[in-house]
């Protein structure tokens, strides 16, 4: 290539588009830098320490001199733990051989996908869905295709509207409950409905444990043909230790295997051990993040109907509210994220990233303690006096 050339990007590159939420984050981050107390709810991240049963497991596992590679497939140890809490949480016959442990919860997509997809294959997924899940699909070569969900009927994806969706090129159905960005927890009759419609399910059981009434229900209590991704980052508060899991059918488990031990060689295995004691040790500790967690979406509920913008739906899940912000006349979300990051340092997410079904909304993390929770929704309160509303 000569001197001065363009670089010609993959047309796989391409397909891959900006994760909004992260430019926004990004932008932020550049205002502190330069001084400016910016609050942050644009993004899903504990901000509680990692358990210290967890941290604790971590640094005896390095003076145990645990840095060395592990099997592919994961600390023997970690899959059983793994499998134990899916017995013990939902009732499934779970064998450890049907876990892979993952350098966190993307990475475990990644190998699915690419495992699974053949080019022009379609995966279904809500309108609105987790931003970077297209961006994964297509990555595989696959095509998505988006069955619409709203508000008024709390976020549930229905049955009778993702049958018609279904073709001959669909490979797969992929599910997120409770859900990112909307809070929503599908009710088991749907649940169980989609999963005995769909030829194959990809389950996204991230948020599983952060519930506030009810009870999230695992794909696998419906069926075994399915995908389930999970991790450690939201419930344990372990997000920059990149750590997660995939459970898949006995048949998957090999040829996952080949794609991780060529990408990843094997997570990281000292991270490994403090996943270990996230699964036997870290109860008592996880169940106070909930309490609060629970008590920080009452005081932005509260604070946003005191707005006038509570919404419709009350999220029952994750540490999310939707908020649709189209009644004042902003439909461009990834604009008034930015107008509000700019004039009132109010750092939220463009529903715009989430699909085309949530452009015009707004979503709102409570993963911060409640005094900043004020503070942001005064700073928005100043913002809607700039703006006349």
């Amino acid at each position: 290539m000569s001197r001065g050339a363009k670089y010609r990007l993959s047309r796989r590159n391409r397909l891959v588009r900006p994760f909004q939420v992260m430019e926004i984050l990004e932008e932020a981050m550049q205002m502190q830098r330069a001084g400016v107390p910016v609050i942050h709810m644009e993004v899903g991240e504990p901000d509680f320490p990692t358990p210290e049963p967890i941290r604790r497991a971590a640094c005896q596992a390095l003076e145990r001199g645990h840095t060395g590679y592990t099997h592919s497939l994961g600390l023997p140890q970690l899959r059983e733990a793994v499998a134990a809490h899916y017995r013990r949480e939902y009732g499934v016959p779970l064998d450890s051989s049907r876990v892979v442990i993952t350098a966190g919860t993307s990475p475990a997509m990644l190998l699915a996908f690419a495992a699974l997809l053949n080019p022009g294959e379609q995966v279904i997924i809500s309108n609105p869905a987790y931003a970077c899940y297209p961006n994964f699909i297509r990555h595989a070569g696959g095509e998505v295709v988006r069955v619409n969900i709203y508000e008024q009927e709390g976020y549930q994806l229905l049955p009778e509207k993702l049958r018609p969706r279904l073709g001959r090129r669909t490979k797969a159905v992929l599910l997120n409950s409770p859900a990112n960005p909307t809070g929503a927890l599908l009710s088991p009759e749907i649940l169980e409905q989609l999963v005995t419609s769909a030829p194959f399910v990809l389950s996204d059981e991230i948020y599983h444990g952060l519930v506030y009434g009810g009870k999230a229900r695992s794909v696998l209590e419906f069926s075994d043909r399915a995908i389930v991704f999970n991790g450690f980052s939201k419930l344990y508060a372990m997000t920059g230790w990149r750590l997660g899991y995939l459970i898949a059918p006995r048949e998957l488990i090999r040829p996952i295997q080949i794609l991780q031990q060529n990408f990843f060689i094997c997570p990281n295995n000292f991270v490994q051990w403090a996943g270990v004691a996230a699964l036997t040790e870290a109860k008592e500790q996880v169940a106070e993040m909930v309490t609060t967690f629970a008590r920080r979406r009452q005081c932005l509920l509260q604070e946003l109907r005191r707005l006038g913008l509570g919404p419709a739906y009350e999220p029952q899940g994750a540490f999310y509210v939707l908020v649709d912000t189209r009644p004042l006349g902003w439909r461009d979300s990834l604009a008034t994220a930015r107008d509000i990051l700019n004039k009132v340092h109010l750092a939220l997410a463009p529903g715009a990233d989430f699909g085309s079904n949530a452009e015009g909304f707004l979503r709102f993390s409570y993963s911060i303690p409640r005094e900043k929770i004020k503070q942001g929704m005064q700073r928005l309160a100043e913002y809607l006096r700039l703006r006349g509303k």
